[in-house]
């Protein structure tokens, strides 16, 4: 039947970022698909583990500075296998953004987003990836890029590479890790209703901009981005590799 196409039972999946927000969101939607789920963030994890476990799956958290992602990516990986016995699923959802104009930008902000954004991804993807040749079952990888892997923005030119890298690195990925049975993809969340962008939306003349633009008239929250998770991160995504899927109410389209 096409609906177990969609079931995640059996499988273990690593959220980076799955705190809050949409990473949580993430995490949760894939606990529902049946997944156990290990929780990479620096905040506290309480409220995503608590969650997903009244779901009747696993779920441990992990500590972590993802702003030094190669020298935590190993470990990352080697607590999950110790935890679950192997990875299956990979969301590279922690991100940060920092503000300022291209002239004014910072070496600093633009060190810090590269590095988590783009530089980590990369680290925890490689660790991960030689984990699941050794399993030798394939497996999925979800990289989180933005409307900014399309567009160029204004005052985050941090970001905007970094996203823009994010799309460039999922398709080398596909390339190369497909002989593997590795599927990887990327999905670009629109305007999302979130802590991050509450002072855009307290702003009325920029919130106006932003809804005016949105064919579907509103913005998304993290709950509305699950289901492109679970989908990529499923068996009905298996011929389904290194693509950006953008899940944006038809921003780009407009």
């Amino acid at each position: 039947m096409i609906l177990d196409q969609f079931k995640l039972d059996g499988k273990v999946a690593i959220v980076t970022g799955a705190g809050r927000g949409i990473g949580q969101a993430y995490a949760i939607g894939l606990a529902e698909a049946g997944a156990d789920v290990a929780i990479v963030d620096v905040i506290p994890m309480d409220e995503t583990i608590a969650a997903i476990q009244k779901l009747g799956r696993r779920a441990i958290g992990i500590k972590a500075d993802l702003s030094k992602g190669e020298k935590e990516s190993p470990k990352i990986v080697a607590k999950v296998v110790k935890a679950f016995k192997k990875i299956d699923i990979l969301v590279n959802n922690a991100g940060i953004i920092r503000r300022e104009p291209f002239a004014e930008h910072s070496a600093k902000n633009w060190n810090d987003v590269i590095s988590i954004n783009l530089s980590t991804p990369f680290f925890l993807s490689q660790a991960v990836v030689r984990q699941m040749q050794k399993q030798g079952n394939g497996g999925k990888i979800i990289n989180i890029a933005s409307m900014l892997s399309f567009q160029g923005g204004i005052l985050v030119p941090g970001y905007a590479a970094s996203k823009g890298g994010i799309k460039s690195l999922t398709m080398l990925m596909a390339n190369e890790l497909s002989k593997d049975g590795i599927c990887v993809n990327a999905i670009a969340p629109g305007y999302i209703a979130t802590a991050n962008t509450a002072p855009i939306r307290a702003d009325k003349k920029r919130n106006k901009a932003i809804l005016d633009r949105i064919p579907a008239g509103r913005w998304g929250t993290p709950d509305d981005l699950k289901g492109i998770c679970v989908f990529l991160a499923a068996p009905a995504s298996d011929y389904m590799t290194g693509y950006t899927y953008a899940c944006d109410g038809g921003w780009l389209a407009r």
